[in-house]
């Protein structure tokens, strides 16, 4: 299985949506809004911004790897 490598992200504050490439081989831990500049980090539990605030987890937790 090929992960996918797009999620749209958006921001808590402002509710921005932006469509990003996520790395497919590590995790993003901060992320800025490209609105109002909120600097995003992962919630409690989560390994990177994009399984807190995106549509789509990260590459290794779709194919049920170790991402951290």
């Amino acid at each position: 299985m090929k992960p996918k490598l797009r999620s749209e992200i958006t921001c808590p504050e402002c509710g921005h949506r932006e469509v990003e490439t996520m790395p497919e081989d590590s995790c993003q831990y901060f992320y800025e809004c490209k609105s109002c500049k909120t600097l995003l980090k992962p919630k409690h539990g989560d390994c990177c911004v994009f399984c807190s605030y995106g549509d789509t987890p990260c590459p290794p937790i779709q194919l049920d790897q170790s991402c951290c």
